[in-house]
């Protein structure tokens, strides 16, 4: 539906393959029917959303929310609405009482539909769409319930004032701030994984991720991430109390890949490209409860901004921020970063 976008960038196959595979990890815990919406005739295809059962999101919460996610669809109001009761049937069907989304599957995936900052394309793992979603989504008896913002800066536009104060702030801190350890690539990750899940606990419509989720995720992002973009804040004994993680923006090579087939050129036109890569993804950041409130997002910002403008990176996006979060909000604006786009998850009353 968007491939006449300019800014839309083709999802990569076996990425998309892997989410419906029965044993990908978030069926442990979840349960997702998929439904396409065809022409009178059966033969183009119309539409697809996928209904979500996160029971991990219900347990966590004590809800019954349901979710869509996979949405696309031509610019008519009745096949979005056949997508979206069709889905919102099996919901209820199975006890819960609202839907919301987009959610592919869950907020550890891409959410969000696009309602700002649509002349550029996404970055890593964000989404893209047009306009005319929300209107579809409004006229189906959608409601906004949260919006999520993109920050964006450029190289030089760290001023030599938050240079200062960031530096300062981490004197303070009394912790040490460490780049990530390629060659303990595995306790590594295990060491995100006991940050995420405290860290993330309080922001709204979290979810725990499974050791084997952020495992699969930690594999597929192996052969793209940046060990130099990484960062961990460890106390005295080595206690991580948390992490800062961005990635190379690989969607500028995506780009190159229209029909989205890693196979059988496509893996090398990504791995050759990934070392000319001139923009990264802000895309997790987490610090433990304990040591909140300090300057820590801060710090991370400005180490990812200096490792990163070293190692040849001249922009960077900071995403995503909930529109509430008031101490991420005031880090990325501190730095200099500036809002470019905004994404809104909608919902509904089964």
């Amino acid at each position: 539906m968007q491939a006449s976008d300019p800014a839309w960038v083709p999802p990569l196959l076996l990425d998309l393959k892997s989410r419906f595979n029965p044993k990908y990890p978030f069926y442990e815990h979840g349960e997702v029917e998929s439904f396409l919406a065809r022409d009178g005739s059966g033969g183009e295809v119309l539409g697809r959303v996928c209904a979500v059962v996160n029971r991990a999101h219900n347990n966590f919460h004590h809800d019954q929310f349901g979710f869509f996610g996979f949405f696309e669809s031509v610019p008519d109001t009745q096949v979005a609405r056949a997508l979206l009761d069709h889905a919102g049937r099996f919901l209820k069907e199975r006890g819960l009482t609202s839907v919301r989304g987009p959610m592919n599957f869950s907020v550890n995936d891409e959410i969000g539909m696009l309602v700002e900052g649509f002349d550029t394309p996404p970055a890593v793992m964000m989404t893209h769409n047009p306009p005319y979603y929300n209107d579809l989504l409004a006229d189906c008896g959608f409601t906004g319930v949260k919006d999520i913002l993109a920050y964006e800066i450029n190289q030089g536009e760290l001023s030599d004032r938050v240079r200062r104060v960031a530096q300062k702030l981490e004197q303070r801190l009394n912790l040490r701030i460490r780049p990530f350890n390629p060659k303990e690539f595995w306790r590594e990750v295990d060491r995100i994984l006991e940050i995420y899940n405290n860290a993330w606990e309080a922001n709204w419509g979290f979810v725990p991720m499974s050791p084997a989720e952020l495992k699969l995720m930690a594999q597929s992002l192996r052969l793209i991430y940046d060990p130099r973009l990484v960062f961990f804040a460890e106390t005295a004994d080595d206690r991580p109390v948390g992490f800062s993680l961005a990635l190379p923006d690989v969607h500028v090579i995506q780009k190159r890949i229209p029909s989205g087939r890693l196979l059988p050129t496509g893996i090398f036109k990504l791995l050759a490209g990934r070392r000319r890569l001139h923009r990264c993804r802000v895309l997790l950041m987490g610090v433990h409860r304990d040591f909140r409130g300090r300057g820590i997002d801060t710090v991370f910002y400005y180490r990812t901004y200096e490792a990163g403008t070293a190692a040849g990176y001249n922009w960077a996006e900071f995403s995503w921020v909930l529109e509430d979060n008031t101490l991420m909000n005031e880090a990325a604006r501190t730095i200099g970063a500036r809002p470019y786009k905004k994404w809104r998850i909608w919902e509904k009353a089964l």
